[in-house]
């Protein structure tokens, strides 16, 4: 669902947002208008959130929803089902209602996503790669 664009008459909508920092084990509650990316909102509101790449590659500003929706055509970093699981990345995210949502460690949405493809199978040194 996209970003409702307010018409000339109408101002933005705005949407209260309560992010638990688990690592840190801080609450914050900000304020993030509907055009607006949630961590850059938080981040000019005082908290201090993880991030890496601020572009939605990564896994580093990943939360999971804990109520509320969200947009996130950009997060790259997640996969459709993680996303349909209900995780997100503050750093391309932008709020469709009043959101909570809490960090999540980044190794651990990494092997949600990526670890069954590694670690698997027998692995060989060197080049060129050889067919089996």
């Amino acid at each position: 669902m996209p970003p409702i664009e307010p018409t000339a008459s109408e101002p933005k909508r705005t949407h209260t947002v309560k992010i638990h920092h688990r690592a840190a084990d801080t609450h914050y509650t900000v304020q993030v208008p509907e055009d607006r990316y949630i961590l850059h909102s938080a981040e000019n509101q005082g908290a201090n959130l993880p991030f890496a790449c601020r572009n939605g590659a990564c896994t580093t500003c990943a939360v999971r929803i804990l109520a509320g929706e969200i947009y996130q055509p950009e997060a790259m970093g997640l996969s459709p089902g993680l996303r349909q699981q209900g995780y997100a990345l503050l750093c391309v995210a932008y709020p469709c209602s009043d959101l909570e949502v809490e960090t999540q460690d980044e190794d651990e949405v990494y092997e949600l996503q990526f670890g069954r493809y590694f670690g698997k199978g027998r692995v060989r040194f060197g080049l060129p790669l050889e067919e089996d």
